[in-house]
């Protein structure tokens, strides 16, 4: 629970449910034959279709029928046999037919439920529908020349909506869940999953109602959310104001608003849209959608083990926690990493905990830099095989991986090049316990006078002597025979 929450959530209970648009990865549009691409000069991937032109015609995407239905299979949802296309109607100047494409009363997939660990427990969030549309284009606004345009690439581009039951109760709740369901979309590989780009955007609906109470409150939609944080600052924004209002007797508007982050706050958009307000009619230039048994049934046996599945079998295969399973399955590619790891050291404990607090903190971004991240997963399991062997000490290979990462050089090759290895000889290590007992006789006579403490100033400076390089295991146990603690 957020602090900034606390007041709140003593009187009130936080009612959240998202709406997720996630572009499907297509080489072409929806509705059109126009490349589906990222980063293109402004309306240079159009075709008549995005543009509106009189007589244009719809063609449906088959390969995004596919991408969507395998992303409702994931998502355990009911997927309908036969559903039907829509006509959505409203005026914006990046709209130019006057109407967007999408279902509405027979969606292509209802029910289903996206699940995820938080705070070290499963959770189970519902789902109402998804359903399949084709986005509008994007207006472009120029206010130092006080003028506005309009870009139509995006004109077209498939989307799929996925609307889930307002079962979250809180910000953090909220965020985990976005976050879960973005991983499944990437394991699928039919979304990219960039908030920032546009790819994946979300709109939060809140309310907030007394505790105790089972009638939903007045909803408002928040709007314009780029990031998992904005996520989270807009819903605590949001409950907080509404929090105020009805502390102060007053009503809450049904609206949609729009997140600002710079502001840290949000701002009246318009007051919020019913159905009818859509005046959705079928769509006449394109058929009902009807989906074979058969072709579930393919699409069901290509689907990969989802991070959910994944988490649950490293928790029982490798005995992680429910937090490190979530962290190794955040990413498909880190899962995959340190999976071979572990199958070549035999050892998952070595293998997660270092791959947590040593590779991870060298790599800012999981998803973009493993794939080309030095050392691999065999040269890591060569690096982490020298500590399970005792040739290196856990210390020393933390940082021969910073070495790695610099030169791009195996374990072996920087090992060799500055005589990093471990001494682990019982008579060069008895040496140096003699060395030390000998050279330290007022701490030798404190540590049997029964300062314990002193131990560890042995330790120490036998490895003060060893340059580190002492197997810290061995020499511990010829200290303590040594000194007969």
């Amino acid at each position: 629970m957020l602090k900034e929450l606390e007041i709140v959530e003593k009187k009130y209970e936080l009612v959240i449910g998202l709406e997720v648009h996630a572009q499907l990865k297509t080489h072409s549009k929806l509705m059109s034959p126009s490349k589906n691409v990222y980063g293109q000069g402004p309306n240079t991937a159009v075709a008549s279709v995005c543009t509106g032109m009189p007589g244009a015609l719809p063609t449906l995407n088959k390969k995004a029928v596919e991408m969507a239905i395998t992303t409702a299979l994931a998502l355990r949802c009911d997927v309908r046999p036969l559903s039907v296309f829509s006509r959505k109607h409203y005026f914006y100047p990046d709209l130019p037919k006057g109407y967007q494409i999408s279902q509405y009363d027979r969606p292509y997939a209802e029910n289903g439920r996206v699940e995820f660990f938080w705070n070290n427990e499963k959770c189970s969030i519902g789902l109402i529908r998804i359903h399949l549309e084709e986005d509008a284009g994007k207006n472009l606004h120029f206010d130092e020349r006080g003028i506005s345009l309009v870009d139509l690439n995006r004109s077209s581009v498939p989307l799929i909506e996925i609307v889930s039951l307002p079962d979250m109760r809180g910000p953090e709740e909220a965020g985990a869940y976005l976050r879960s369901l973005r991983r499944v979309l990437r394991y699928l590989d039919v979304c990219d999953g960039n908030l920032e780009e546009g790819n994946l955007r979300c709109d939060a609906n809140i309310s907030l109602r007394i505790r105790g109470v089972t009638t939903y409150g007045t909803r408002v939609e928040l709007k314009n959310i780029n990031s998992f944080r904005n996520l989270e600052k807009a819903l605590v924004y949001e409950a907080q104001r509404q929090f105020q209002i009805l502390e102060e007797g007053g009503k809450i508007s049904q609206e949609t608003r729009l997140w600002d982050a710079s502001l840290n706050k949000s701002l009246s958009m318009r007051s919020k849209e019913e159905a009818a307000d859509y005046r959705y009619m079928p769509e006449p230039d394109l058929l009902p959608l009807q989906i074979q048994d058969s072709e579930l049934k393919e699409l069901a046996s290509k689907l990969p083990e989802l991070p959910i599945s994944r988490a649950e079998r490293f928790i029982k295969d490798y005995e992680r926690s429910a937090y490190d399973a979530d962290v190794l399955t955040s990413s498909k590619d880190l899962a995959d990493y340190f999976e071979q790891v572990t199958k070549t050291i035999k050892d998952p404990a070595l293998a997660s905990n270092f791959i947590q607090s040593a590779v991870l903190a060298l790599i800012q971004d999981i998803e973009n830099d493993l794939p080309k991240f030095y050392p691999n997963a065999d040269a890591l399991s060569d690096l982490l095989s020298r500590v399970k062997n005792s040739q290196i000490s856990l210390g020393m290979a933390k940082e021969i991986l910073e070495i790695m990462v610099k030169e791009k050089s195996s374990a072996e090759v920087i090992i060799q090049a500055r005589g990093l290895s471990q001494v682990s000889d019982d008579g060069a290590l008895q040496a140096i316990v003699d060395r030390v007992i000998a050279a330290n006789p007022k701490q030798l006579a404190e540590l049997r006078s029964g300062k314990d403490k002193l131990f560890g100033f042995f330790m120490g400076q036998c490895q003060k002597e060893l340059q580190g390089k002492g197997n810290p295991g061995r020499l511990k146990e010829l200290l303590e025979k040594t000194l007969k603690v």
